[in-house]
């Protein structure tokens, strides 16, 4: 295959050359431990000063790097995955912009401005969700747009109560009296974009999108921004006192959903989706812990095998006849050798294989919710989540890779495709050596020493076994009912979230909508408005005209009599 330049291997190259002059900056800043602060102020006004701020510091720059390298392997993949769209040019256009919009979200500290990245990101993901231009995608799209102005609304409502500060810098918030208001706003924000419960529905159902931009959603933009959010301001959230333990139930929730859900899912890429989903409630979780620096590696080594995970997917459905129903797949593993080998290092990256980069982050977080003061039945929870994940690997491996053929006798799987295999390979080389990299020489993540005893320090391998136990023993009929009943379905609707989070709501905003048109805007304001104003005006100005033209006699004789009247007034006090 003869590599031709096409506008998305273009934007790949310019990506990871970014990527590649990034990262000795980036090594400098980490060593050094440096945080450079740039702030260009345009307007002051009273005591509010409207500036525009850019911060150079670790977090930020590696954050950048992790994005541009996926995204960079991304868009090489997308020049052989959508090689024959017609409108290449738009989707790499499309694509760059939901890059630049997270890098904008990074590097700015300022809420007003870290609007611009956060407003970017949910405008660019609806375009890109309906892609596909079908009533499904469209649908999709709203329920995803829709979700994430909740947040946008929540941001928005956050820089109205900090005008009472007088600065919007994410990194000079101190305690002030509305200070919980503030942690409530940024809180909600952040679980809509991450998707936390109530606001989970959304993220399946992007999975209209194409591809790579699910690749590229579900590693490390627009579901992260909402970790990286509370990331940001986590010095200024922990200071309120209820932040921790809520953020942690409902982490906790969402990775137990998450886990049970995709162990009913029959389509490849909401199986994926919802591990997705599983893993930001394990970054929730390590933040409702109160180890922000920890989440912050888990987001670094779960995008890169996330995304390979999606790449590998992606390759399978486009050699698979585009069938995502894992039911009708089978033997890949025999056709596709390269493919399925890096589909398999992302996948026991996921459940925490050791010495991969997903083991390093999961296993410490695992480790600390067991050293760390928190409730008993929270850390059954987590490992019951995690034997979960174990276990819906397995089933998706059995199912697609290892079975049987099940698919039409004519269909060929090749993989001579060069782009597709240097973008998997160089993921493949990232989430094997990522999780001991960032762990060594990156960033002093751990905490504390702390020391636990043996039985304790196997419980997550021996949960990890025992996943893949139960999933390998109870893979029956009977286990799994093929016939709906109301326990499957709760599960395999995420505990009715997305029937519930559809329909009804939009049926009941719309209703309420029109009602309150037809009360107010259309009734009551019409009467006591500019409506009813004029009908009051012009009946009182056509009565006084009636009784002018009628009364004319009576209005001289009036005037006569008023006029001798005062003549004699005058002529008695002379």
């Amino acid at each position: 295959m003869s590599l031709k330049l096409k506008s998305s291997s273009i934007s790949s190259f310019f990506l990871l050359f970014y990527t590649s002059s990034l990262f000795p900056l980036t090594c400098y800043f980490v060593m050094k431990d440096i945080s450079i602060m740039i702030e260009w102020s345009i307007l002051n006004l009273s005591s509010c000063n409207m500036s525009f701020a850019i911060i150079l510091d670790p977090v930020s720059l590696s954050f950048s790097n992790v994005v541009c390298l996926i995204s960079g392997c991304v868009m090489l993949f997308s020049s052989s995955y959508m090689s024959h769209d017609p409108f290449l040019k738009r989707f790499t256009w499309l694509v760059m912009l939901f890059v630049a919009s997270m890098n904008l979200l990074v590097f700015i500290p300022s809420l007003p401005a870290l609007l611009l990245g956060w407003d970017g990101l949910g405008i660019v993901s609806f375009a890109l969700v309906i892609y596909y231009q079908n009533m499904k995608s469209l649908g999709a799209g709203m329920l995803t747009v829709l979700a994430n102005r909740i947040g946008d609304v929540m941001i928005l409502l956050s820089i109205g109560i900090l005008v009472l500060q007088g600065h919007w810098l994410v990194n000079s918030m101190f305690d002030f009296y509305l200070s919980s208001m503030v942690a409530m706003t940024i809180t909600i924000a952040a679980m809509t974009k991450s998707a936390q419960i109530p606001f989970s529905s959304w993220l399946p159902a992007a999975m209209a999108a194409p591809t790579p931009v699910s690749a590229l959603v579900h590693s490390s933009t627009l579901v992260t921004a909402g970790v990286f959010l509370l990331i940001r301001f986590f010095p200024f959230l922990q200071t309120c006192y209820m932040f921790k333990p809520t953020l942690l139930i409902i982490s906790v929730l969402t990775l137990l959903m998450a886990g049970i859900g995709a162990n009913y899912e029959n389509d490849l890429k909401k199986i994926i989706a919802l591990s997705t989903l599983s893993q930001l409630g394990v970054m929730m979780m390590s933040l409702g812990m109160g180890m922000p620096y920890l989440a912050l590696f888990h987001l670094y080594t779960h995008a890169l095998f996330k995304a390979l995970l999606f790449l590998c997917a992606g390759t399978i459905i486009h050699n698979s006849a585009n069938t995502q129903d894992i039911r009708s797949m089978g033997m890949i593993f025999e056709q596709a050798p390269l493919t399925i080998t890096c589909m398999n290092i992302a996948n026991l990256s996921l459940c925490g294989a050791p010495f991969l980069s997903g083991f390093y982050s999961k296993d410490l977080i695992l480790e600390i919710s067991l050293f760390e003061p928190t409730n008993f039945l929270m850390v059954f929870l987590i490992f019951l989540a995690t034997g979960m994940t174990a276990a819906y690997s397995l089933r998706l491996s059995f199912c697609s890779l290892w079975g049987s053929p099940k698919n039409i006798p004519l269909h060929a799987k090749h993989e001579r495709d060069y782009y597709i295999n240097y973008s998997t390979l160089t993921l493949s080389f990232a989430a094997i050596v990522a999780g001991f990299f960032l762990q060594n020489i990156f960033m002093n993540f751990n905490p504390s020493p702390f020391i636990l005893p043996l039985m304790l320090k196997m419980m997550t391998i021996f949960v990890i076994l025992l996943g893949l136990f139960f999933s390998s023993v109870l893979w029956d009929e009977d286990f799994f009912p093929k016939k709906m009943n109301m326990l499957k379905y709760f599960f395999t609707t995420m505990w009715f979230l997305a029937p519930i989070s559809a329909q009804p709501l939009t049926h009941f905003s719309m209703s309420a909508g029109t009602a309150l048109m037809k009360s107010i805007d259309q009734g009551w304001l019409e009467i006591v408005g500019g409506q009813g104003a004029l009908k009051l005006m012009s009946s009182l100005s056509s009565q006084n005209q009636n009784l002018q033209m009628k009364s004319f006699n009576f209005f001289i004789s009036f005037m006569v009599f008023a006029i001798f009247f005062m003549i004699y007034f005058i002529m008695l006090n002379s």
